[in-house]
């Protein structure tokens, strides 16, 4: 079943085996989003011979590293495995390099020495040691990729559906503008978005649900890995703060969707206490903050305020676990009612993250504007070249982009994206605001579950 599990970063991995000045990858990505099961469907998709040396699991391969000689690290390996390492012909793959710092550091010798050599390296605690390096780290003589969750357009394949996914990736704006979904077409993948909702996109509850079409074969998974994350806190948190990053893990998956409040999460610690608990959480990729920013112009972090932010959860799978949402749920209610919308928020939230170009670190961000009279938020801001682009979610069909109007009309901008659980639309809006103005934009409006094609239509619609 494994087979089936294919996703989008293989191919940009295939993309950087045939790059002539390709450099020693590090993929980046939380524990359980599957960055080993890639490095080996790369491993046999590209027909190199696969040499995987784990830290964790055999920490006296670190000591193969203590040279800086790429030649004499090689016949180390060599001798360790017993395997032979040809450059062009194998592929050297350093898990769990986060407890082998000396490792990390020595891959720019390999790109200066050997550069013929394909090197991948993961680490599911990675950023800790980023954070801590205690060694001079090899800029500009390796590359990144960040790993997110599998995307719902990787969902829809292993379940068979490929063809489906076809068709989404060539709809066109003028397909869009012409109203040319069907709506029996909308339906099936409205329902395959909630099966996603519930399985979300780790690979082993994904092909767990491919196998046995069972969501409580999912939810024990589910479970598993959240056992998973706990064992972790005590690498790198201990006494208070392992407590204080357990509290703050436990409340994420309810707080998605809301401006994030310590308060909340308790009135017993300080600020700065649980500020560092969630800045640990941050650190091993299982939250997100998602900051505001005034949104006057590109880059949107130029003007963010770090104390208005929102988080996001690792994965939805996890969350409606957390929540103790099934399918049932989704299917009685109006996906508007589910969570108050947060459901939806935290699906296209954790997609758009990993939108952009595998190499730049996912980062999101949203406006606000807290006034007594005339509070307003964007759910989300997108850029597209020059261009910033407001994102509303709606869970259900309908709903007020009162929000939305306002932004449009302090930043002068001229086009709007919304995801809701309607069928696609393309239309000029014309409104009239409370002071007698008008703003006139227009407005793509995209399913749910079309959130993967989003950089894309903006493209196409910004570049007409």
């Amino acid at each position: 079943m494994a087979s089936l599990l294919l996703r989008k970063e293989l191919s940009y991995l295939l993309d950087w085996s045939g790059r002539s000045n390709r450099k020693p990858l590090v993929i980046r990505g939380a524990r359980q989003v599957g960055k080993s099961t890639l490095v080996r469907q790369f491993a046999e998709a590209s027909g190199l011979v696969l040499l995987e040396i784990n830290f964790e699991r055999n920490p006296e391969y670190l000591e193969a590293f203590a040279s800086k000689d790429p030649i004499q690290i090689q016949a180390t390996l060599q001798l360790l495995t017993g395997k032979k390492m040809t450059a062009g012909k194998t592929l050297l793959f350093l898990d769990e390099i986060q407890a082998a710092p000396e490792a990390l550091a020595a891959l720019r010798y390999f790109y200066e020495e050997m550069p013929t050599l394909h090197i991948l390296a993961a680490g599911s605690l990675l950023e800790f040691t980023l954070a801590d390096a205690q060694f001079s780290m090899p800029v500009g003589r390796i590359e990144y990729l960040h790993l997110g969750p599998m995307q719902f357009e990787d969902f829809m394949v292993a379940m068979g559906q490929q063809e489906l996914v076809g068709y989404l990736h060539h709809l066109s704006l003028d397909d869009i503008r012409s109203g040319n979904m069907q709506r029996v077409v909308h339906e099936k993948c409205m329902n395959l978005l909630k099966q996603y909702w519930i399985t979300g996109g780790l690979p082993e509850a994904i092909a767990q649900y491919a196998a046995s079409s069972d969501f409580h074969d999912v939810a024990r998974v589910q479970q598993n890995i959240v056992v998973t994350y706990r064992d972790d806190f005590n690498k790198y948190s201990h006494g208070n703060l392992k407590r204080l990053v357990q509290m703050v893990f436990d409340q994420l998956p309810v707080m998605v969707g809301q401006k994030f409040k310590y308060a909340q999460v308790s009135r017993d610690h300080r600020a700065a206490e649980l500020d560092t608990a969630l800045r640990h959480l941050c650190l091993a990729r299982i939250a997100t903050k998602v900051f505001h920013t005034s949104a006057n112009g590109i880059p949107l972090a130029a003007e963010i305020n770090p104390r208005f932010f929102k988080t996001l959860y690792l994965d939805i799978g996890l969350q409606s676990a957390a929540l103790n949402l099934n399918v049932l749920d989704l299917n009685k209610e109006d996906l508007s009612l589910v969570n108050k919308g947060a459901l939806a928020e935290q699906f296209i939230g954790q997609h758009l993250m990993y939108s952009g170009p595998y190499y730049e670190t996912p980062e999101l961000y949203y406006w606000v504007r807290e006034a007594k009279s005339a509070a307003a938020e964007v759910d989300y801001l997108l850029t597209c070249g020059q261009h910033i682009v407001p994102v509303e979610i709606k869970a259900g069909t309908t709903g007020s982009l009162k929000s939305l109007h306002q932004f449009i009309k302090e930043k002068n901008r001229h086009f709007a994206l919304r995801f809701n659980a309607d069928v696609p639309s393309l239309l000029n809006d014309t409104k009239k605001m409370t002071d007698g103005s008008t703003v006139n934009y227009d407005l793509l409006s995209l399913p749910l579950y079309m959130v993967g094609e989003t950089q894309r239509l903006n493209h196409s619609y910004l570049t007409m």
